[in-house]
């Protein structure tokens, strides 16, 4: 309940908002493009057309090739005579070890993040650019948009449409705690150091925030994602990023310190402690209403909900069709995001780390 209604309306009642700034006059930012790359030969040349194709001119696009050994590489370096260019790691250590070779060779005053699988809309990088005439921003975030073949928003649609209101709150106050890591915006001058073991979506955050800027999101700039087409393997991509998370935040434990860190603090507490907790309170909740369910009627329907809630995600489970359902496709992906979470904390406090990455087959 906190992590999903009662943040949020603390973000809009107690945590001041930010003033904003007047946009700066000055020269146009020049920016650079950095694609993150794994065995992407499939669609590979399908997004370079598309970043080719953004009105706002880009200085260069680099594609940072995470040592894949398919023929994205080639497909690179077919586009060299358009200002495309290849950035490879020799080694497979991850999208992050990619970037950063990337972020070492970029010109540009501002560089967009995106992934192989990000059709980005033709005026995103302009309104983009457009954000960071405010001289107090240092990074932007996308909107995420999923899309299935039909056009319609898919299941995680409602799911992910709650998110993006969630971040525009906090845009609006300390600045986002995470970027939408297929589709990001940081200033150069901002990444002055780089951990290739932390997520960039978190760390490009938090070192905007230690600069004196905020990160902002911003409705106009969508990432448009294709539907998953393999369940298990979006389940997959749910563990590995919680897992990725929960180590990024233990390496930066810091950022929880409301002396030091204020009300972005009060943010990561909020949108990042207490999402990962949320599946151990439902446990709990189930726990505790068993065991209490014969010392009154409160309790015991308070037990029948859940039942009744957790047998109906069960149902969507085994038969798809009821996936069309508006609350039933809610409720299972509520409940799949929760388990994730949680099989992700048994992982990471197993030990388990993820560096390297597998995109997922859209």
């Amino acid at each position: 309940m906190y992590s999903y209604a009662i943040y949020p309306l603390l973000l809009r009642c107690v945590v001041p908002r930010r003033a904003a700034r007047p946009v700066a006059a000055g020269a146009p930012l020049t920016v650079t493009l950095v694609i993150a790359c794994r065995n992407e030969e499939r669609r590979l040349a399908k997004k370079i057309e598309n970043a080719l194709e953004v009105t706002y001119p880009l200085a260069e696009i680099l594609v940072a090739s995470d040592a894949s050994d398919d023929r994205s590489d080639d497909i690179v370096r077919s586009y060299a005579d358009r200002g495309v260019r290849l950035v490879r790691s020799p080694e497979r250590r991850g999208k992050e070890h990619a970037q950063g070779l990337a972020i070492a060779q970029a010109t540009g005053d501002i560089i967009v993040f995106s992934d192989a699988g990000t059709d980005l809309p033709p005026e995103s990088i302009g309104f983009i650019v457009e954000r960071f005439g405010d001289p107090s921003v240092g990074a932007v975030s996308s909107e995420d948009l999923f899309i299935a073949p039909d056009g319609k928003l898919v299941g995680e649609g409602a799911y992910v449409k709650y998110e993006m209101w969630l971040r525009r709150l906090e845009s609006e106050r300390a600045g986002l705690v995470g970027l939408s890591g297929s589709f990001f915006a940081v200033r150069r001058s901002v990444l002055t150091r780089w951990d290739a073991t932390i997520p960039s979506d978190f760390a490009c955050a938090l070192m905007t925030f230690q600069s004196g800027l905020v990160a902002v999101s911003d409705p106009r700039v969508r990432g448009i994602y294709s539907d998953i087409k393999d369940p298990a393997k979006e389940y997959q991509r749910k563990v590995r990023t919680a897992v990725r998370g929960m180590t990024g935040l233990a390496r930066l434990a810091g950022v929880l310190n409301p002396f030091r860190y204020g009300w972005f603090a009060f943010q990561v507490w909020s949108h990042k402690l207490m999402r990962w907790l949320v599946p151990w309170f439902l446990l709990g909740l189930l726990a505790s209403s068993f065991a209490l369910a014969n010392t009154g009627p409160f309790y015991r329907w308070a037990l029948y909900a859940q039942l009744l809630g957790y047998a109906l995600v069960l149902a969507v489970h085994f038969i798809r069709g009821m996936r069309q359902l508006g609350i039933a496709r809610i409720a299972y992906y509520f409940v799949q995001a929760n388990v994730a979470l949680a099989h992700a904390a048994i992982l990471f406090l197993s030990g388990k780390r993820i560096v390297v990455w597998n995109p997922s087959v859209r």
